[in-house]
């Protein structure tokens, strides 16, 4: 193995990094929810991590408060979700619309819907709602278990990247204790920014921010224990009245979080200075509320600030220096997806500087984090913009919101109407499973390098560059029932899905896809471990490379497979990812192997589906005789691998 490989070896491996240094692998300047995923992430593979905060101490009250579908589905292959769930958040299943009444005299509920409707599919279909700071004590302690304290309170006082000066750690880093009392010179391989809007490093690199929405408003947030008889304040409302507009989001502890409008650009007096004192928040409540009642046994938090979109125009200049979360995006809190799109920055920036780093992959793979999540924050921007307007039109007839929850075929023919279908959107958008990345070279399309006429077999559902549908499986050795989605945890490897169909029809396929898997130059054999000879026997996940993953998913029931006779060996290297596709699934009741189903891959001869570390799918194939499968992917993987993986100029 050669030397650019050893990184990866340091897999969950930090405390041998407890030694004071002034070289980092990376600086992270900011512990709120975008740099605390980023360092989780980093320290768990291995990386000697410099993490800052200008706080004294983490948040206490207020900030972000919302956990979204997909974000739950990241805590959870992190491990982290046990932890998130013991704060006992409140869980938001419904939204309740309120409007005014046509007699004048207050307001009344005209419908609500599902947060996260079925056609969805996900497996926690709701909005998780506690406090920040209790989220960012749950990256704290794991940091804390893999030897990385966030240091308290220090802030960034300059940076330049001098690869001339050390080649191996050309940034180097200005830090100062806020009180002055202490400074320190450091070098790092990355420097990165979560210090939100007000970033620093953002504006020390003269990065403009391009503001999408000249409309901006003033808000007033309050956290607190009410005393009402309005009876949805445990439920997400927005509510509208003659005397101006709510957003009711319930918490935990008994907590209610209330968003109060206190000012428009549109209005005649626009003052986006404008402020206004707690009493004059709770009072305009109190009139919005008629005819129902509220008053506040304690206030935790209040704020005044004003809101409005915008974009940075880069998330990196060199590939040395990023940033993310609020430091590159802000927008409206109605739509809860400050945090959400905070973490995907973190995971995606996260995953590529350790194939980097790792020596799996090219360093132009670093190019493809501001590519794609600039292309999020860009959609998250116009979604906001339309998902604020469609809480103040008109009330929906009562018809349009029972057709919108109402699970549908997505596939139907039958069209929506302009609220129906902006319903959907917002709350595929909402829940974070409407994220879509472009293709590039990690997101196959036709244009991709890779070539071969098993490549995007006719009739799968998957789409590059969205997340790998859910399913349930019977793992074979236990005969426990799992998520397969969540089989794998988030440790940096890519995840490759051999769904093998029948045995008795794919038993040749999936022999030679072992085969060529074994061959000199393929994408595995390229990557192996250098400590390979003594991995140990209970090694589940990454047994022959940090890069790689196999599950192979027969279309059988349990009792009918048997590893060691239908699993050639290195995929039986795998033996706790192997699994029985025999789960029935409401989403395709009439399939007899669900998974496959809902991948869309034939039961009989079944298919291959390579996942990105975060989650993503990058290429699907065909699991066919011969080369042709190992080859297909050897030609997707040698697009942006570091090394030359031979066989990809095979005849595809």
């Amino acid at each position: 193995m050669d030397k650019d490989m050893e990184p990866s070896e340091r897999v969950g491996d930090t405390h041998s990094f407890s030694a004071p240094s002034s070289k980092y692998d990376i600086v992270i300047v900011g512990a709120g929810p975008v740099g605390l995923l980023l360092s989780t992430c980093l320290a768990r593979w291995g990386y000697k991590i410099r993490h800052i905060d200008n706080r004294p101490e983490p948040t206490k009250t207020g900030r972000a408060d919302g956990i979204q579908p997909r974000s739950l589905d990241l805590l959870r292959n992190m491990g982290l979700k046990p932890d998130i769930m013991a704060f006992e958040p409140a869980k938001v299943y419904e939204v309740a619309f309120w409007d005014p009444m046509s007699s004048g005299d207050g307001i009344h509920r005209t419908g609500t819907w599902a947060s996260c409707p079925s056609f969805i599919d996900a497996r926690y279909p709701f909005t998780t709602l506690l406090h920040q700071g209790m989220i960012e004590r749950v990256f704290i302690r794991d940091l804390n278990k893999n030897g990385v304290d966030v240091q308290r309170p220090w802030t960034i006082k300059g940076f330049k990247t001098d690869a001339e000066a050390d080649a191996d750690y050309p940034v180097e880093v200005d830090l100062e204790h806020v009180d002055g009392i202490e400074k320190e010179k450091v070098r790092a391989k990355y420097l990165f920014s979560g210090e939100g809007a007000r970033s620093f490093v953002r504006e020390q690199l003269k990065i403009g921010i391009q503001h999408k929405d000249p409309i901006a408003h003033v808000w007033g947030v309050m956290d607190g224990v009410v005393k009402t008889d309005f009876p949805d304040i445990k439920m997400k409302c927005t509510i509208h009245s003659e005397h101006g507009s709510i957003m009711v989001i319930p918490r935990e502890n008994n907590l209610v979080r209330l968003y109060i409008q206190i000012a428009s650009s549109t209005d005649k007096d626009w003052n986006p200075r404008k402020t206004a004192s707690e009493e004059e928040v709770q009072n305009s409540a109190k009139r919005i509320l008629k005819p129902y009642e509220i008053e506040w046994e304690r206030v935790e938090w209040y704020s005044v600030y004003p809101i409005g979109q915008g974009i940075a125009d880069k998330y990196t200049l060199d590939h040395r220096v990023f940033m993310g979360g609020d430091a590159c995006h802000t927008h409206s809190p109605k739509a809860g997806q400050g945090m959400n799109t905070a973490f995907l920055d973190a995971l995606n920036l996260a995953w590529k500087i350790h194939h980097v780093e790792a020596g799996f992959a090219d360093r132009s793979l670093l190019e493809s984090y501001e590519s794609e999540r600039k292309l999020v924050a860009e959609n998250l921007l116009k979604f906001d913009a339309k998902y604020a307007a469609l809480f103040s039109q008109r009330p929906p007839a009562a018809k349009d919101v029972a057709a919108a929850t109402a699970q549908k075929d997505r596939n139907s023919e039958e069209e929506d109407n302009q609220f129906i279908a902006t319903f959907k959107e917002s709350c595929e958008f909402t829940s974070g499973y409407g994220v879509a990345y472009n293709p590039n070279t990690l997101n196959w399309s036709p244009t991709h390098p890779a070539q071969s006429s098993i490549i995007n077999p006719k009739g799968h559902k998957l789409t590059t560059g969205k997340i790998l549908h859910n399913s349930n499986v019977t793992r074979v050795v236990d005969a426990n029932v799992v998520h397969l989605e969540q089989e794998i945890p988030l440790n940096g490897s890519y995840r490759i899905y051999l769904f093998a169909g029948k045995p008795s029809r794919s038993q040749k396929a999936l022999s030679d896809f072992a085969t060529n898997l074994n061959k000199k130059s393929s994408f595995l054999t390229t990557y192996l471990r250098p400590d390979i000879g003594s991995v140990s026997h209970h090694e589940k996940h990454n047994p022959h490379s940090h890069f790689f993953t196999f599950c192979t998913i027969f279309a059988s029931k349990r009792p009918e497979i048997e590893i060691s006779r239908d699993v050639p060996e290195v995929l039986a290297r795998y033996r706790d990812h192997v699994y029985a596709d025999d789960i029935w699934d409401h989403k395709v009741p009439d399939a007899t192997a669900a998974a496959h189903a809902k991948m869309g891959l034939d039961p009989e001869s079944g298919g291959v589906v390579v996942v990105r570390p975060d989650g993503y799918v990058g290429i699907v194939t065909s699991l066919v005789e011969g080369a042709g499968t190992v080859d297909a992917l050897n030609a997707y993987f040698n697009s942006f691998c570091s090394k030359n993986i031979s066989g990809h100029k095979a005849n595809l």
